[in-house]
């Protein structure tokens, strides 16, 4: 029988501390992404999601711990680790003297793939780039940049892909176009490491979650697992009136819309009441299930269930 094959990506008691300890972005942070897993990475600014994926990358050195690829320790056999990665930054970092498909070449280049053009090819016209294959990066709008970063950390067909805030200010063509072509590349087998504050798309794309408090990990389970441990009855309506006291204190409201939780119909039927009788006006009134944004909150607050 041969051995069971390898974590594509395994974080082991990862930690990563700044200015001789004072300032602790990671404290020990420990799990592995199985291979084909579409897996996604949540937390608030500065939780230490892009520190972790630096030190994935070999952009940063951890402090304690060890860090794996597809069972390649990414400091010690750092070659082999990259070679099997591809990570789509944060950040929009271009060459302004090259066009995008000379990027693309010059990229498959540093991983030594030779007669790579087919792959290209097939790249620009899944990423809407094919119009733009011979235009200087310098010419390109800031989505159009983000569709070549992606383009780029794909160009070798790493096994591994990380997304790193991929859809940050894009339009929805480029969030549709994007998603389409990850979820088809992780059906043909490939693991997907996503960071996003978008956690609708979480909730539709990943089939496990975990999430970074502090530097630490908080929660890791199936997202249907999440959501199933978590889940109320969520009443959310519009109002431009101020909630009573004892209403807003556990309201989550965003504009005009308001969510109000409640763990079973007497609950929903008291809330409507207190409304009333606070004489609060309410438009477009849905009672559902609790996502995965309130699930988020629920949890980076520390409230029980």
């Amino acid at each position: 029988m041969s051995p069971p094959a390898p974590p594509a990506i395994q974080f082991q008691n990862v930690s990563k501390s700044y200015r001789n300890g004072q300032v602790r972005a990671l404290d020990g942070v420990s799990f592995d992404i199985h291979p084909g897993e579409f897996f996604g990475l949540l937390g608030p600014n500065g939780a230490g999601k892009t520190t972790l994926i630096s030190i994935l990358a070999g952009l940063a050195r951890a402090s304690g711990g060890s860090v794996k690829v597809l069972g390649h320790c990414v400091v010690d056999d750092y070659a082999a680790a990259r070679r099997a990665l591809g990570v789509v930054p944060q950040e929009l970092v271009f060459d302004p003297f090259f066009s995008v498909r000379e990027t693309l070449r010059i990229q498959s280049g540093y991983f030594g793939v030779q007669n790579n053009d087919a792959w290209i090819d097939e790249l620009l016209a899944e990423l809407g780039l094919s119009d733009k294959a011979n235009a200087n990066m310098r010419q390109l709008s800031g989505g159009m940049k983000r569709r070549v970063l992606v383009a780029q950390a794909l160009v070798h067909r790493p096994p591994v892909i990380v997304l790193d805030e991929p859809t940050a200010g894009v339009d929805v063509e480029l969030r549709q176009t994007l998603w389409k072509f990850i979820s088809r590349l992780n059906r043909e087998g490939h693991a997907v490491l996503l960071t996003t504050h978008y956690l609708e798309e979480a909730e539709a794309l990943c089939q496990r979650i975990g999430m970074l408090k502090q530097g630490k990990l908080v929660a890791l389970d199936r997202t249907s697992a999440l959501l199933s441990g978590k889940a109320a009855t969520m009443l959310r309506f519009k109002t431009d009136a101020v909630l009573p006291a004892e209403l807003a204190s556990h309201a989550r409201v965003t504009g005009r819309i308001v969510q109000l939780k409640a763990h079973d119909a007497s609950e929903v039927e008291g809330l409507l009441a207190r409304l009333r009788a606070a004489q609060v006006p309410i438009e477009d009134l849905e009672i559902g299930r609790a996502d995965l944004e309130d699930v988020f909150l629920e949890i980076m607050q520390g409230a029980s269930a």
